[in-house]
């Protein structure tokens, strides 16, 4: 089913690579006009202009920190000047830090990560909201949280700490949203292992100190009952439909795409025979 959003207006943070590409790429594909940001400008603007370029969407790329407050204003401006409203937030950009114990991660670690996976989403609602509210249309926030947001992982104390908080920042704003009958609905995805570069940017050696890729297939292969990764586009589908009109009375609710690691260890032991 083509134009599931058609004439929304989408802002999409951590735009450029990995989850938040295959976002603003599938919303524009659907109908959307779509702001994008990210740091990454060589990489945001590439994908806007492919986006542009093939006639189906409309997409324009602004470099964004989300952690600076004053620039928050502008980006959201840019939404309803360019494109007149805002309908739909996807509160994307995140960072992960690995460590071999919390107790091995520094203030300034600590900061950073809170800084741009909390701090950012907050912002993204505190200034993307009210802008939903005056195109009175209603709308959808969607939070890319983890399945490390629903349980403990060693090593990613920080980082699912960050995960959780976003979870129930999720459900409380969905209630003060549902309270205000602004027709806002507000949910958050939890993706497994994902096949997407920020494993790319995770310190391996476990706090050595230095950067090296960790393969997410080889990864999922061991830890993912279905033993395949997903890609970005399986966690866009989600997005696409929490930011539709389909899933209009689906508020407060976690979306877990993750192969099947909450569900449980899959077990390779095999029955004995009875006799």
């Amino acid at each position: 089913m083509a134009g599931q959003v058609e004439g929304k207006v989408a802002l999409v943070t951590g735009a450029a690579s990995g989850i938040g590409a295959a976002c603003a790429d599938l919303l524009a594909q659907e109908g959307a006009a779509v702001l994008m940001t990210d740091i990454d400008t060589a990489r945001g603007e590439a994908l806007a202009a492919t986006i542009n370029g093939r006639g189906q969407g409309r997409a324009h790329f602004m470099h964004q920190d989300v952690t600076e407050e004053a620039r928050w204003p502008e980006v959201v401006s840019e939404a309803e000047q360019r494109f007149g409203g805002l309908q739909i937030l996807v509160c994307n950009a995140g960072i992960g830090i690995m460590v071999p114990s919390v107790l091995d991660m520094s203030l300034a670690e600590w900061r950073r990560q809170m800084a741009i996976n909390v701090d950012g989403v907050f912002l993204n609602v505190k200034h993307g909201v009210p802008a939903i509210r005056r195109a009175g249309k209603g709308g959808s926030v969607v939070m890319i949280s983890s399945v490390a947001g629903l349980r403990g992982s060693a090593g990613l104390a920080g980082y699912s700490a960050t995960k959780g908080a976003v979870r129930l920042f999720a459900k409380s704003l969905a209630l003060e949203c549902a309270g205000a009958r602004d027709g806002i609905r507000v949910n958050s995805i939890h993706p497994g292992i994902i096949a997407t570069p920020i494993w790319e940017k995770i310190p391996a050696g476990m706090g050595g100190g230095r950067n090296a890729p960790i393969d997410p297939h080889a990864l999922a292969s061991t830890s993912v009952p279905i033993g395949v990764a997903s890609e970005a586009r399986d966690i866009a589908e989600g997005v696409l439909w929490l930011a539709s009109d389909a899933s209009r009375h689906v508020t407060g609710s976690e979306l877990v795409i993750d192969g099947g690691m909450m569900a449980g260890r899959a077990s390779s032991l095999v029955s004995a025979p009875t006799r």
